[in-house]
């Protein structure tokens, strides 16, 4: 069994978490490919939004995990959640799932709370993963509110300053929300901090991507 993980950009802590939840979900003998290409962030969060090219190499990177092997991908990157969305189709017709890594903890966010914060530390990553909230929020029936929490300055920071800084925020949004989704998945690893301090839910995406790249391997019959 191989899998392809798609990044637009990497931390350790993302690289460590992602594959210790896949080898969770898979087992210690499943093979990870690996591609990575840090400009699509970079040009995205240059541009504001997601621009022609960076899309279309992220759709490169796709096909190229086709063809390399892989019996599924998932899509590391919040900010071009978007992306992978639009390339379902391909994915069925070639029979390698795409799954996003946030789309399912969005689920569990709408079935868990009206009130979501959604904290990130890129602006570029808010305003997908709100769409992809109220997109399953109207799937369930359901109204939520969504309120942003932009953690300026934290991206890139060493793991205790990155906690600190995370902690400082959440501070502002705590009292108004009922459950906290951590947008992009090298904010993870400060989930266990988060709820020990404030008491409240906060959602990292890698384990429920994990998760769910398990499921659509399992509807593909691989497993």
């Amino acid at each position: 069994m191989k899998v392809g993980l798609i990044y637009t950009s990497t931390t350790p802590e993302l690289i460590e978490l992602v594959e210790q939840e896949v080898k969770k979900q898979l087992g210690d003998d499943v093979e990870m490919l690996s591609l990575q290409d840090p400009s699509i962030l970079a040009e995205i969060r240059e541009a504001g939004y997601v621009t022609t090219a960076p899309a279309a190499r992220l759709i490169g990177m796709y096909m190229k995990a086709a063809e390399e092997g892989c019996d599924a991908m998932i899509n590391l990157c919040s900010s071009v959640g978007e992306v992978a969305d639009c390339a379902q189709d391909v994915a069925r017709y070639i029979g390698v799932p795409i799954v996003r890594v946030d789309e399912e903890m969005c689920r569990e966010a709408v079935r868990r709370g009206s009130r979501i914060g959604v904290m990130a530390t890129l602006a570029t990553t808010l305003t997908p993963t709100k769409n992809t909230i109220e997109r399953v929020a109207r799937e369930a029936g359901k109204h939520v509110e969504l309120v942003d929490c932009l953690v300026d300055g934290a991206f890139g920071l060493d793991q205790e300053q990155f906690r600190a800084r995370l902690t400082e925020s959440a501070a502002g949004i705590i009292d108004n929300v009922d459950i906290v989704v951590l947008a992009q998945g090298s904010m993870a690893y400060a989930e266990p901090h988060l709820e020990g301090v404030y008491g409240k839910p906060f959602l990292g995406s890698p384990r429920f991507g994990a998760v769910e790249l398990k499921k659509a391997l399992q509807a593909k019959g691989v497993i």
